[in-house]
């Protein structure tokens, strides 16, 4: 999955926030309303942001009489998974990278790791 720049970013965020909620779709305007209050953006540049994602496969579009209505293919986590797997394939060395990763994190957070971990080895192998 490729990067998102900063105002795609921006935008993925609201449809995020809306899905985690669990509003409907979005229409352009939607988005320009729920930016209006942090960035001053043009209508039509919310509207050239969410096209561009559509075609670059990270929303989804429905007709809605003359308006789009968009929504992501994926979640923020499943996007921030692809991004980690990305950065994890640029190195030589996964092993090493993973284990400097895991040495930086909280101990909260390897809780987490631990827990899911210990989740995937006791599941049953499937036959």
């Amino acid at each position: 999955m490729k990067g998102l720049g900063e105002l795609e970013r921006t935008v993925m965020e609201v449809l995020w926030a809306r899905e985690d909620a669990g509003d409907q779709a979005a229409t352009a305007r939607d988005v320009s309303r729920a930016l209006a209050g942090d960035r001053d953006l043009a209508h039509t540049t919310v509207m050239t942001v969410l096209d561009r994602l559509a075609k670059k496969g990270f929303l989804e579009r429905e007709r809605d009489g003359r308006a789009w209505r968009y929504r992501p293919v994926a979640s923020r986590e499943d996007y921030v998974t692809e991004l980690m797997l990305g950065a994890l394939n640029e190195t030589g060395d996964r092993d090493a990278a993973l284990a400097h990763f895991v040495r930086s994190v909280s101990e909260d957070e390897i809780d987490v790791i631990r827990q899911t971990l210990a989740g995937l080895t006791s599941k049953e192998p499937p036959t």
